[in-house]
């Protein structure tokens, strides 16, 4: 639960909230002393408004920090700018206090540490939530916060879910080289020579002296070839494999049972006389 200050809330807090009062600047004493512990250095809503701490410097005591106080913890004399913080006792309580930061956010464990710093007396419960201020006007801070006047805290439990990581499994993967054979099929060409023998048409016409020529050892030379087949292999790229996560989510439905406190009221009138 983060906190905000109450100014940033509402910017006219002083009417809308506080009906007038300013409480920045209030003396704080501890438990029902006049012993002074610090000063009031801001006061704190939660996101709904709901008035929930006040910030308390206690440079003054020799504890130079600034610590939340619960507003139900505290009494208020606005007449003489006084706080009277009912749950401290001692400065250990005030050293064992979690540190206030501006921003802060206050969890189940935060408020654990808090109230297991404080001391409860009988006639103080330990309060939650202060006051509400939503919208328009809201009651003074001072209005009825006199000596006599006392708080009781309506405790509820609530549920706080948190998740973990861990690891499910491990998908390995790599490659590994197959062999098969392949046949391939390659049409060659291959040279032959055919002779002929004929006898012309004119066979029979008589070659006059000149024409013939004799000639021992002419020879005549043609190139016979053939196709011869080559094999070789090429290497490339069959395919790209890309690997990856991808995050699927959904919801688990959690349940456990809480507890709340309610409000009774028994009235105990005397008899009339």
């Amino acid at each position: 639960m983060p906190l905000i200050k109450l100014k940033d809330f509402y910017p006219n807090y002083r009417q809308q909230v506080l009906g007038g009062d300013e409480i920045l600047g209030f003396d704080v004493f501890a438990g029902r002393t006049d012993e002074k512990i610090g000063t009031v250095w801001d006061d704190v809503v939660d996101l709904t408004g709901r008035f929930r701490y006040l910030v308390a410097d206690t440079s003054f005591w020799g504890v130079p920090k600034k610590i939340l106080l619960p507003v139900g913890s505290c009494r208020l004399d606005c007449r003489a700018r006084r706080v009277y913080a009912l749950t401290i006792l001692n400065k250990k309580q005030v050293q064992e206090f979690p540190d206030y930061a501006d921003g802060i956010t206050v969890d189940y464990d935060w408020e654990e540490r808090l109230w297991g710093g404080l001391s409860t007396p009988a006639d103080t419960p330990e309060p939650a939530a202060g006051f509400a201020g939503t919208t328009g006007t809201a009651p003074s801070l001072c209005e009825g916060n006199e000596p006599e006047h006392h708080t009781l805290a309506l405790h509820s439990e609530r549920l706080v879910a948190s998740k973990y990581r861990r690891q499910m499994g491990e998908v390995a993967i790599g490659k590994r080289v197959e062999i098969e054979t392949v046949r391939v099929s390659v049409p060659v060409e291959k040279e032959r020579i055919i002779i002929e023998r004929r006898i012309p048409a004119d066979a029979v016409r008589v070659v006059y002296d000149g024409e013939a020529s004799f000639r021992s050892g002419e020879v005549v030379r043609i190139k016979v070839c053939e196709q011869i087949t080559d094999i070789r292999k090429q290497t490339f790229v069959r395919e790209v494999v890309t690997v990856k996560k991808e995050v699927e989510r959904h919801t688990v439905d959690l349940e456990a049972t809480l507890r709340r406190e309610e409000l009774e009221v028994k009235t105990d009138w005397l008899p009339d006389e």
